[in-house]
C-alpha cells in the first residue's frame, strides 16, 4: 500500500470518528422518528450489489436489514428527490450519473444535500440463449437495427422510419431471423447507457449526422438515442429475471441488461461480441468492452442521524471487504474501482460531503 492511499484511509478514520461524535446525539431520538429501517430504491442494475450489503448488514449489526427496492433509476430518482421528508428514500440506487435535471428537481424540493457514491462498473450486454449463435455485431448495426429513424438505403444524407425486419437485412452475414429485442423501459439508467453508448456510438459514425451535433444538439440526440416503436424492440419492464425467462423461451430473441446479470445467468444466457470484443470481466476493467458505465448510489444526507444506521450501512458498503478487489461484490458480478479511487470515495463518502453539479 503506498503513501498516498495510507493518508487518505488515516483520513478517513479520523472522519468516522468525528462522524460517530456528531451522530450520537441524533441516535437517541432516532426512533421517535417513525422508521428505524432504512430504505432505497432506484436501478435494477444496483439492486443486487445493494441487496447483498444489505443483508449482511442486517445479519451483522444489530440494526434492521434495509428495504432495497427496484425501481428503474428514473423512478429512484423522482421518489428519492421529492423532498426530505421522513417517509422519502434515504438511498437511491442508479446505473448512471445523476442527470442535471434530477439534480434540480431535488434542489428544488429542498434535497440540496446529497452524496455521490461511485459503486464500481458494469457493462451493457445484448444477450440471447446459450442454445443459439453467438451474435457478432457492431455499433452501427445495432443503431440500424433499433433506431427509430436511420439513414436511406440509397446513401442519400436522409433519415427515414426503420426499414429492417431482419437482422441479415442490415448485413448478410447477421441471422436472417426477425430482430426482436427486449430492453428496458425509458425511467431505466440502462435504458439511458444504452442509447448513449450503443445507439449513440453507431450512430455517429455516419461523419453527416455528427455534423448536427454542433448545429442542433437536441436533434441530433433526437436521431441517436430514439428507438424504434414497432415492436422490434419491446419494453421488458425492470424485472430482468422475466427477460430471462423470456430469452430462454426464443433462442432467436436478445435482451438488454447488466453484465453482472449475464454473469449470474451465464448456465442459460450468452454476451454478443460487440465491436470484435465480448463482454468479460477483464474486458469490462480495462476499457476494451465499448460498452461500459460507472454504477452509483445517492444518499440523502438529512436523513443521516434520524434513521439509524445510515452512516454504518455506508461504511460496509464502501469497506474493502465489499467494494474492494477481492471483495464479495465482485463475487456478483461488480467490477471494481481499483484501490487507490476506493480509498477516495470512501473518504468522500464517509465526511458526506455534498454533491454539486456544474
Amino acid at each position: 500500500m503506498n503513501n498516498s492511499i495510507k493518508n487518505i484511509l488515516s483520513k478517513t478514520l479520523v472522519v468516522i470518528s468525528f462522524s460517530t461524535v456528531a451522530l450520537m446525539s441524533n441516535i437517541t431520538n432516532a426512533q421517535g422518528n417513525g422508521r428505524d429501517t432504512i430504505t432505497a430504491v432506484g436501478s435494477s442494475t444496483v439492486y443486487p450489489f445493494s441487496t447483498v450489503v444489505a443483508e449482511r448488514f442486517g445479519k451483522n449489526t444489530n440494526f434492521n436489514t434495509p428495504k432495497i427496492e427496484s425501481t428503474g433509476t428514473g423512478g429512484g430518482m423522482k421518489l428519492f428527490c421529492a423532498s426530505n421528508a421522513i417517509n422519502t428514500p434515504d438511498i437511491s440506487n442508479a446505473s448512471r450519473r445523476i442527470k442535471k435535471s434530477e439534480f434540480n428537481m431535488c434542489v428544488k424540493n429542498g434535497v440540496n444535500n446529497i452524496t455521490e457514491v461511485l459503486v464500481g462498473y458494469d457493462g451493457i450486454v445484448i444477450a440471447n440463449s446459450n442454445a443459439a449463435s453467438t451474435m457478432k455485431v457492431s455499433r452501427k448495426e445495432l443503431f440500424l437495427a433499433l433506431a427509430k429513424n436511420v439513414p436511406a438505403k440509397d446513401g442519400s444524407e436522409t433519415l427515414v422510419p426503420n426499414p429492417y425486419k431482419l437482422w441479415s437485412d442490415i448485413n448478410p452475414v447477421l441471422p436472417a431471423n426477425n430482430i426482436e429485442v427486449l430492453g428496458p423501459p425509458p425511467t431505466s439508467g440502462t435504458r439511458d447507457a444504452f442509447a448513449e453508448l450503443v445507439l449513440e456510438g453507431g450512430c455517429k459514425q455516419y461523419s453527416w449526422i455528427k455534423a448536427i451535433k454542433k448545429q442542433n444538439k437536441s436533434k441530433y440526440k433526437e436521431i441517436c438515442h430514439s428507438v424504434r416503436e414497432d415492436h422490434a424492440y419491446i419494453e421488458a419492464g425492470e424485472n430482468d429475471n422475466l427477460i430471462v425467462q423470456k430469452l430462454t423461451a426464443n433462442p432467436k430473441a436478445f435482451g438488454i441488461f447488466g453484465f453482472s446479470f449475464l454473469d449470474q445467468n451465464s448456465d442459460m444466457l450468452q454476451g454478443s461480441i460487440i465491436d470484435g470484443q465480448g463482454p468479460t470481466f477483464e474486458a469490462i476493467a480495462d476499457g476494451s468492452y465499448p460498452v461500459s458505465r460507472p454504477l452509483y448510489f445517492y444518499v440523502k444526507n438529512a436523513h443521516v442521524g434520524k434513521v439509524p444506521g445510515i452512516l454504518e450501512f455506508l461504511t460496509e458498503y464502501t469497506s474493502e471487504a465489499a467494494m474492494g478487489e477481492e471483495g464479495y461484490l465482485t463475487d456478483k458480478g461488480l467490477i471494481p474501482l481499483g484501490e487507490e479511487k476506493l480509498a477516495k470515495v470512501r473518504v468522500r463518502v464517509l465526511t458526506l460531503s455534498p454533491l454539486a453539479l456544474n
